[in-house]
């Protein structure tokens, strides 16, 4: 298994800017995009979910997904890419983790609070990227 890909210091410092990006799950051929926000920390990407939607399903037959995060503004548009693979994190001591740090980022959490078992976390480990824009 690979280890995870490094990021450079501009990509590290733009996904830590930012917090919506576009997850990209798919099943039988039949690809399926859902805006997220997300939590990158260490290299790997970390979004919340339920378990009745559709990425959830695709996820858990197909763990190969595509995240992107990007930002468009006319002649200057910033993007990193990211294809890898999702586990998920349901219960223990990294899920109490990362959901005390989702309810401190995220108003949403705080409005809808969930227990262990009742909504997982994704870790998302990159295995490939790209980028652009990102040198100012």
């Amino acid at each position: 298994m690979r280890d995870v890909i490094r990021f450079t210091s501009k990509e590290i410092d733009f996904l830590k800017k930012n917090e919506a990006c576009r997850i990209a799950t798919s099943y039988n051929d039949i690809p399926h995009v859902t805006p997220v926000t997300y939590y990158f920390d260490d290299g790997y990407f970390y979004i919340a979910t339920d378990y009745d939607t559709r990425k959830y399903t695709n996820m858990k037959k197909n763990n190969k997904v595509a995240v992107t995060v990007d930002i468009y503004s006319a002649g200057k548009h910033k993007a990193v890419i990211i294809q890898g693979t999702a586990e998920f994190i349901e219960r223990g001591i990294e899920f109490k983790k990362l959901y005390e740090i989702f309810h401190k980022k995220f108003a949403w959490v705080r409005e809808m609070p969930w227990k262990e078992g009742e909504a997982p976390f994704v870790k998302i480990k990159p295995l490939n990227k790209t980028s652009w824009g990102l040198t100012s």
